[in-house]
């Protein structure tokens, strides 16, 4: 089964009554078990339902129908290529570091990974139509994703390989205004000092850090939300 599939015939169940306000549903596996469908197809299906209002997702105590349906600004993060194109503008993407390296000290605070743990750093570019638009600075946890450490980068950008790769269970996402360093006036073609849209977004799958990116956009970028 699709993951729409699933999707619907979990909302059938609660509307119907079958799984009323405030119940326990079967964990992922077990409806992995039931549907015949890998975990990360259940888990999409889920995460959208919980992304609605519908069900309340935690860590360790499970998913449960809510007793009332949470209406809430909805953030559209599109893949940035995406995004550009959807602009009507051609996108281009470019590598410009990629690293093995210890996770920083703060990143391991932040990301809850153990000492001497590994992640690929990477710096990437992304532009419409020639036009710098966003600076992309982003660590992979190793242990989450060892493959990473034998991609490249150089072709397809970190973001579209994660999303092809990964599931996420968890997400935290920042929102800041930040002044550009003179690094980052360098990279997005505006003055030092200028002010930037600033995102942050780290992801865990099934409690461990998979994760953690800033991203920086152009002077004037601008994000919608609806609810």
């Amino acid at each position: 089964m699709s993951y729409r599939d699933i999707k619907a015939d979990v909302l059938r169940r609660i509307t119907s009554g079958q799984w009323p306000p405030g119940h326990l549903i079967p964990s992922e596996l077990e409806l992995c078990d039931e549907y015949g469908s890998a975990r990360a197809t259940v888990n999409r299906a889920l995460r959208e339902l919980a992304d609605e209002g519908v069900l309340d997702r935690k860590r360790k105590s499970g998913t449960r129908v809510r007793a009332v349906p949470l209406r809430q600004a909805r953030f559209d993060i599109p893949l940035t290529r995406l995004e550009v194109e959807g602009n009507g503008a051609s996108y281009r993407y470019a590598l410009v570091k990629r690293a093995v390296e210890p996770a920083p000290d703060w990143l391991r605070a932040r990301m809850g990974l153990q000492a001497g743990a590994q992640v690929v750093q990477l710096t990437c570019m992304h532009f419409a139509d020639g036009t710098p638009f966003q600076h992309e600075a982003r660590w992979i946890n190793l242990e989450a994703l060892p493959q990473a450490r034998e991609q490249r980068f150089e072709e397809v950008g970190p973001n579209e390989w994660l999303v092809e790769t990964v599931p996420f269970s968890d997400v935290e996402i920042g929102f800041s205004a930040v002044s550009a360093s003179k690094e980052l006036a360098g990279f997005l073609g505006c003055q030092a000092g200028e002010a930037l849209f600033q995102m942050e977004r780290s992801t865990w799958f099934e409690g461990k850090a998979v994760t953690y990116v800033r991203m920086c956009f152009q002077p004037g970028y601008r994000m919608k939300t609806s609810y």
